[in-house]
Order: structure tokens, then C-alpha cells, then sequence
């Protein structure tokens, strides 16, 4: 009798990215407009003829980001999901348009974990799935930085078990 392997199936992830993320995600975009703002303000500063344009421009960025930064964090905490099996590395990720990753044990090649100095700020991590896939990396962002480093070993560890070539 041949025991054949369970297929893996794409389906949604079960846990949800830390709720620090929210925060996080605001932050991002708060210093990004603010960053465009500035740079829209200060040439305005010394090109007095582009300045009413340039302010009104910095204006327009401040005013659309203040909704985006209050509500896409929220959705972006709902949409966002993670699972490790023993089999996969499940992901959901996406602002309007979702991607769903499926990462097989057998063709992990790497794990890694990151932290950016906002991450750090919210003791945030990203986790960094590499495979043997032309579609790139599988990421986890907005996991606690514990539990990130906590999956980086455990996958390195499920993944020395299995006896294919990540290739």
C-alpha cells in the first residue's frame, strides 16, 4: 500500500497580524505625506511664484492623507493574514488587490526576520520566506517580534526535516 502525500490547497490563513500593526501601518503613512509635504513646501519657500502652488499641492497630500492614515490601517488589518502548518507557509496580503501565497516546507530555502527602526519603535518584525519560487519571497509584516523570531527557527527547523531540495 502507497501512502500519497495530502495535497495543499490555497486557502484563507487563520491568524491575523499583531494589532501593533495598525499603529505601525498609521505611522508609515503619516511620515510619508509628511515627508512629500515638506518637499513640497520648501521650494515653495525660495520659488515665490510656484508657492501658492506648491503649498496648495502640500495642502491636497495632508488633507487626503489624514483619512487614509485613520482607515486603510483598519482594513489593512483585516485583510492581512499568516498560518504555518506543518506541510506550508500560508499568507494574505494586499491593500485593494489581495494576494494569497502558498510556501510548501519542501521549497523554503531561507528564513529570515527585520526590523526597520519603526518596527523596532512597536516591537514589530517582518518575517522573510524565501523559496524556490520565481514569484519572490512570501513576507509576514506586522508579527510581534517574538513570535517572528519564534516561526524563523521553528521553520528552519520543520524545514531541516524534510528531506527535498529546496529547488
Amino acid at each position: 500500500m502507497t501512502t500519497q502525500a495530502t495535497p495543499i490547497r490555497l486557502r484563507p490563513p487563520g491568524n491575523r497580524v499583531d494589532q501593533r500593526a495598525i499603529p505601525w501601518w498609521r505611522w508609515q503613512l503619516v511620515l510619508t505625506a509628511a515627508t512629500l509635504a515638506v518637499l513640497l513646501v520648501v521650494p515653495g519657500i525660495f520659488i515665490p511664484p510656484a508657492r501658492f502652488w506648491l503649498v496648495l499641492a502640500a495642502i491636497v497630500v495632508v488633507v487626503i492623507a489624514v483619512p487614509l492614515a485613520v482607515l486603510l490601517p483598519l482594513w489593512w488589518y483585516r485583510v492581512h493574514r499568516w498560518e504555518v502548518t506543518g506541510t506550508a507557509v500560508y499568507t494574505r496580503t494586499g491593500y485593494f488587490f489581495q494576494e494569497s501565497r502558498i510556501a510548501p516546507m519542501s521549497r523554503i530555502q531561507t528564513v529570515d526576520t527585520e526590523r526597520g527602526p519603526l518596527e523596532q519603535r512597536f516591537g514589530l518584525a517582518t518575517l522573510i520566506i524565501t523559496t524556490a519560487s520565481s514569484a519572490g519571497a512570501v513576507t509576514v509584516k506586522g508579527l510581534d517580534g517574538e513570535v517572528a523570531a519564534e516561526l524563523a527557527h521553528r521553520l528552519a527547523d520543520i524545514t531541516k526535516l524534510i528531506p527535498q531540495d529546496a529547488t
